[in-house]
């Protein structure tokens, strides 16, 4: 019997497609989950997977490799796509895509299956990773084929084999959770002109309901990378972890938005990430103290590219390699400790220091100082204005003004 494996989450797509492949291709299905700090919804699946007709389940713990190999770059690179989404779902897909290959080889399978629909961007993530390292495999993308249109039609089709999923009629929002964010689709967040629900935030307390007073959180950078949290060295998931909770305690870190999908359509998203917005929020700053104008420039369109390719699942490519080559030469100064004040969904900035900040009080300050010679400034503003200047009076004596 020919093998599949499949990126198995246990949701209700998941669920319903390891059924679907046996009925309709006669695979054997091999579930593989990859632990990137989806927590307590990990404990059933093994059992699930089994009862639900997989032959056998991989639950693979990649959460540090997604910290330091996947969350750390992108972080670096200051890579936030269309101003607000911080790319949760997005970097997680390729190391499933890696994983899947890997289990594929060495289970001899000869096809990958996703429970991505083919009206979104995980097809594309998933499928360009596992072009760029496996391009024999064959791809099966379910919800391009199968006759199930609807999140309704899918929860009918689970009941009709006594399959259970944790979506109901009732909450029939799509999620994806890991260790960096938590999504929220579908249902009436559809509308754009609905307001989330209190009830939709799984991860995060509503800024209303937060703690009446602030949090203060001290972070330190190591070349661009968090590796203290208020003074004390923590691993990067232990870091990450602890920082969801803080954050999400005083309601920070939450993302509505209507984005552009890849695929050419608009879609809304409610999307928790509390530890990933302190720590984008952190890094900036950092920056802005110890690089220099025309690299931090030059940085910020970088960031603007770097994030569509994360989004566009462009991760394994040379661009992205070559990105990452010049966004580490950039992080070679980017040590030091920023704190952060946290308030009722508010993140804002109280202070930053580093061995290597370009920052210069006696040149700053409105007090009398004896470095710098404010008549410098004429004869900089002359030249610097000198294009204007010459065009100007082209256009008064040609008589265009």
């Amino acid at each position: 019997m020919p093998k599949v494996v499949l990126a198995y989450s246990g949701g209700l797509d998941t669920s319903i497609i390891i059924p679907w492949l046996k009925e309709n291709y006669g695979y054997e299905v091999i579930a593989l989950t990859v632990d990137l700090g989806q927590k307590e919804e990990l404990e059933p699946l093994h059992e699930k997977a089994i009862k639900t007709g997989a032959s056998k389940i991989y639950i693979e713990d990649a959460r540090r490799e997604f910290a330091e190999e996947y969350i750390f770059p992108t972080l670096k690179a200051g890579a936030i796509y269309e101003g607000k989404y911080l790319l949760g779902t997005s970097m997680a897909r390729p190391l499933i895509a890696k994983k899947m290959v890997e289990i594929a080889r060495k289970e001899g399978a000869e096809a990958i299956a996703h429970g991505a629909t083919g009206k979104g961007n995980d097809q594309v993530r998933f499928e360009l990773g596992i072009k760029a390292l496996a391009p024999d495999l064959k791809i099966v993308a379910p919800w391009r084929e199968w006759d199930i249109r609807s999140r309704e039609d899918a929860i009918d089709y689970a009941g009709a084999r006594n399959i259970p999923v944790p979506v109901t009629k009732a909450r029939p929002y799509s999620l994806d959770r890991n260790m960096w964010h938590l999504s929220h689709e579908g249902a009436d967040l559809e509308d754009p002109w609905n307001e989330p629900l209190d009830e939709v935030l799984l991860l995060i307390t509503p800024p209303a309901k937060a703690p009446d007073k602030p949090t203060y959180v001290e972070i330190d950078f190591e070349q661009g990378i968090p590796v203290k949290l208020d003074g004390a060295a923590l691993d990067p998931v232990a870091l990450i972890d602890k920082l969801n909770e803080i954050a999400g305690r005083n309601g920070v870190g939450i993302v509505d938005m209507v984005e552009n999908r890849l695929v050419g359509m608009k879609s809304r998203g409610v999307y928790e990430t509390p530890a990933g917005t302190v720590l984008f929020n952190a890094h900036r700053e950092m920056e802005l103290l110890t690089l220099d104008r025309v690299t931090l420039h030059f940085k910020e369109i970088i960031a603007a590219r770097y994030a569509e390719l994360v989004y566009d699942g462009v991760w394994f490519s040379p661009l992205r390699e070559a990105l990452d080559a010049f966004v580490d030469i950039t992080q070679k100064t980017v040590t030091g400790t920023v704190r952060m004040k946290l308030y009722k969904g508010n993140c804002t900035p109280a202070g930053s220091k580093s061995p290597y900040s370009l920052y210069n009080q006696e040149l700053s300050t409105f007090s009398r100082d004896e470095i710098y010679n404010q008549r410098d400034a004429e004869g900089f503003i002359n030249l610097f204005g000198l294009p204007l200047k010459v065009r100007a009076l082209m256009e008064k004596g040609s008589g265009l003004r």
